[in-house]
């Protein structure tokens, strides 16, 4: 069923609302039929109001005649979209080029929706005249109210589901900072990017400034920029920006983010820096020489064409192809394409890096060289261990016979399949070691392996892993509720379960407003089931629900974060009594009455058909109202009144009808 969707933002003096209906048919059908919005008052000084306290604050929200849009479409893109999007004859974007590319793919009335949503989101303006906004200034800082958008389409032409948000003053919350803000600067090009998925519920667009002095800024998007591919959107957690500049100058960047309800957020951090050119050739070592156990002769290949945008050369050596290069042999001639080098261990990584004349650079791929000795150790065998309660660990394994055996570089885990951290910084030369680990983290094992190493760093084979199960003193991690709903008196849960591996059931617990204990409820004794319903509640009732695990070790975790509901009070009052109408001819009239003795009613409702029209609100009459005279009636015709008690908490009667022939 198509449904109202509502957002809504907090400032200091105000709220904002923004709306529209979720599928394009009904999108469309809203756009004709428009919207009603209620507000009710929920609470006031943080105390909860015994009876909401409603207003109509608007029952015709609907787009502006195409007429008012002309001017608008003249002066806002955004204008021009939406007006398109509204009223056009077939839906194209003139002079929008990409854009109007990316349209025409589309089916339109799909592609109507889209944009319009989008005009929307980009123009908090458009969004009121388009009929989908408001600005609430009527409203207290102490106070705490319901929004209530409802679609006035027929239900005969297209059932629709109201939506609604919870919000007051104190809600108000200062934008954030955009997440993550960095650049890396290239070759003509500055590669802009953040984190735009933590605060996609708050941004939808970002302003994006640069400046040559870190002073004075300036926008590089004359409208706000945001992604247009929803799909990448979806997998990826960064926005990127290209922006070209002119390289040995350095360029500063700030972004800001843009909200639905146009409002700016404060500007991030600062990245500056300077493109610089790269060099057109790249440098490889083509072959290596060893001369004796400690010296070796590196030859390598750059085109001679190259010679002029270079100061010369420099050899760099590391102990491991993973970084750590450090310059051995300086200033080597543009002329010159091999060096040796004397002062070998017995593992040795070389690049050769060619100096431009701007200080940039670029480095060869890796080379090994290993002197004499590659013949690595025996993998190591017999590894073994226990964990004490206190989390020591005591590990052991079969010694290597090698003679040149160095020691053991020994390796830890908390995923079996994981890459595994280095626990000793030099090889360790006895065959036990010994070890602390937490218990009270959220892995129950731990992997250990070992490599022995040679006295010229050759590397054995990895033992085989082993496994250690950690003593059990830590709880499972919490479930929590994903989503709630209220159909039928019925309370709807979903939850999350908890990710802990060894978790037995999961237990809910229910308090109602003024109780001071929980109480259990519901358990799911299976990992598969994560939805209850709870039928046991009462109408115009506050309940509290909360979810906890329980592990196989008897372990709790801590409860969920406890959610709160209201169940409305759906169920209809008796009908009116004695629902009569008599036919005065002589004063042209039809008299109706009725009698009703329920308590706490605000006043009738009573509607009327002619002939085969629809029936329509026709008169709201007092609480103690018990008769009313129709009046210019026409003869030989039906009439249809249906009457229905309202009352002050906001519920019904049963309605109550007859037909009378005038």
């Amino acid at each position: 069923m198509p449904e109202v969707r509502v957002i809504a933002r907090a400032q200091e003096d105000r709220i904002l609302l923004r709306w529209t209906l979720n599928t394009p048919v009904s999108w469309r059908k809203g756009n004709r039929y428009g919207y009603t919005l209620e507000r009710y008052t929920v609470s006031r000084n943080r105390k909860t109001l015994t009876k909401p306290e409603k207003i109509i604050i608007g029952q015709n929200f609907k787009p502006l005649p195409v007429s008012d849009w002309k001017g608008i479409a003249e002066t806002s893109d955004n204008g021009a979209v939406m007006a398109q999007a509204l009223y056009g004859e077939s839906f194209s974007v003139e002079g929008g080029g990409g854009m109007a590319s990316i349209i025409n793919r589309a089916e339109e009335q799909q592609q109507r929706f889209v944009f319009a949503l989008y005009a929307a989101d980009q123009d908090f303006e458009i969004a009121k005249k388009a009929g989908l906004g408001y600005i609430d200034t009527t409203i207290q800082p102490n106070e705490k109210y319901l929004y209530k958008v409802i679609a006035n389409i027929p239900e005969t032409e297209l059932k629709t589901k109201e939506g609604g948000v919870f919000i007051g003053i104190l809600d108000y919350e200062p934008l954030p900072e955009p997440v993550d803000f960095v650049g890396i600067f290239q070759d003509g090009a500055t590669l802009l990017s953040w984190n735009s998925k933590i605060l996609k519920n708050t941004y939808n667009s970002y302003i994006i400034e640069r400046s040559e002095d870190g002073n004075f800024y300036k926008k590089l998007n004359d409208v706000p920029y945001s992604s247009v591919n929803k799909e990448a959107s979806k997998k990826d957690s960064r926005t990127l920006y290209l922006d070209s500049i002119t390289n040995n100058l350095n360029y500063y960047y700030r972004i800001k983010g843009v909200t639905s309800f146009g409002e700016f957020g404060p500007y991030s951090n600062i990245v500056n820096g300077e493109g610089k050119k790269v060099l057109k050739y790249v440098p490889h070592l083509i072959s290596k020489n060893l001369k004796s156990e400690n010296e070796v002769e590196l030859t390598w290949d750059f085109p001679e064409e190259g010679n002029k945008d270079i100061t010369g050369f420099t050899l760099k050596r590391a102990d491991s192809d993973q970084g750590g290069y450090k310059p051995v042999i300086t200033e080597i001639s543009p002329n010159t394409r091999k060096v040796s080098y004397n002062k070998l261990r017995a593992t040795n990584y070389f690049k050769i890096t060619a100096i431009g004349k701007e200080n940039n650079q670029r480095d060869s791929f890796s080379m090994l060289v290993q002197p004499i000795d590659s013949i690595p150790p025996k993998r190591p065998v017999g590894l073994e261990g226990v964990i004490d309660s206190t989390g020591i660990v005591q590990l052991k394994w079969t010694p290597n016979t090698e003679e040149d055996l160095m020691g053991y570089r020994i390796y830890r885990g908390n995923q079996k399949n994981e890459e595994f951290s280095q626990l000793t910084q030099s090889p360790h030369v006895n065959f036990t070691f010994k070890d602390t680990i937490k218990v009270d983290n959220l892995n129950s094992k731990v992997y250990y392996q070992l490599i022995a190493v040679d006295k010229r760093y050759n590397m054995s084979k990895p033992s085989e892993v082993l496994t250690l199960k950690k003593p059990d003193i830590i709880p499972p991690t919490s479930p929590v509720f994903t989503s709630y709903s209220i159909e039928n008196g019925v309370v709807q849960l979903e939850w999350a379960n908890s990710s802990s591996d060894d978790v037995e059931a999961h237990y809910i617990y229910r308090k109602a407003k003024d109780d001071s204990n929980w109480q259990f409820i519901h358990s799911s004794d299976t990992n598969k089931k994560t939805t209850f319903a709870d039928k046991q509640v009462e109408e115009g009732k506050y309940y509290s629900y909360t979810i906890l695990a329980r592990d196989i070790s008897g372990l709790e975790s801590q409860p969920s974060p406890p959610i709160s509901v209201l169940i409305p009070k759906t169920t209809l009052k008796p009908a009116v009594k004695g629902f009569y109408g008599n036919v005065n001819t002589f004063d042209k009239t039809i008299l109706l009455s009725w009698r009703y003795k329920e308590a706490e009613v605000s006043s009738f409702e009573l509607f009327r058909a002619v002939n085969e029209q629809p029936s329509s609100l026709y008169k709201v009459l007092p609480a103690g109202t018990k008769r009313f005279s129709d009046t210019g009636l026409t003869i030989n015709s039906s009439y249809k009144y249906i009457i229905r008690a309202v009352f002050f908490d906001g519920t019904y009667s049963k309605s109550k009808k007859i037909v009378i022939k005038y």
